[in-house]
């Protein structure tokens, strides 16, 4: 979108870190435009890879990370370069915010939760929807859904979340209108 030949800077990209990335591209509406995963297959075509990807998305404000160390260098270098603002995570910091204690008891139980709940945030988002969906582009899914709620950019909640945290958060409580088992979030 532009505005007097400038880009307005309004999407915000999730990365899921490691050789095989997963990513994830929200909408200025919060709403979740792509998501996917790529293996780069070692450091250097993933260091290689970045600025094409970056560069792909040009009105780019956020860039959200899970994870840290070396690769994450990579990737905060490109954002800065490009003015971008960064968003650094951990695993644990969003599914403490998206998904409810008992459902992540164990890691078995986080990565399948974590499956559920990508899937209710695509099919909320209109998205395409995935045969297949790997835990490093569901991961970026969550990643970048915490990230849209911190950056602010959903004026009102989604159906079924409710605002409940006096900073004007969300509770992030999907309802579950079809009785299938769906993974709680956080009350």
């Amino acid at each position: 979108m532009t505005s007097g030949g400038k880009e307005e800077k309004q999407s915000l990209l999730a990365v899921d870190l490691g050789v095989r990335t997963g990513l994830a591209l929200y909408g200025a509406d919060g709403r979740l435009r792509w998501y996917g995963s790529r293996n780069f297959g070692n450091r250097v075509r993933l260091r290689r890879g970045i600025p094409g990807i970056l560069e792909g998305e040009p009105g780019l404000a956020w860039l959200v990370i899970e994870g840290g160390g070396d690769l994450a260098s990579l990737w905060i270098s490109e954002a800065e370069k490009r003015k971008i603002g960064i968003l650094q995570i951990t695993a644990e910091a969003w599914r403490e915010t998206l998904i409810l204690p008992r459902d992540r008891r164990s890691g078995a139980d986080a990565k399948r939760n974590a499956l559920a709940a990508a899937r209710i945030i695509i099919e909320w988002s209109g998205a395409r929807r995935p045969t297949s969906l790997r835990h490093d582009a569901a991961e970026a899914v969550l990643t970048g859904f915490w990230g849209v709620m911190e950056a602010g950019m959903l004026a009102t909640p989604p159906p079924g979340m409710v605002p409940v945290r006096r900073d004007g958060g969300w509770r992030r409580s999907l309802s579950d209108r079809s009785g299938a088992e769906r993974p709680r979030f956080r009350e």
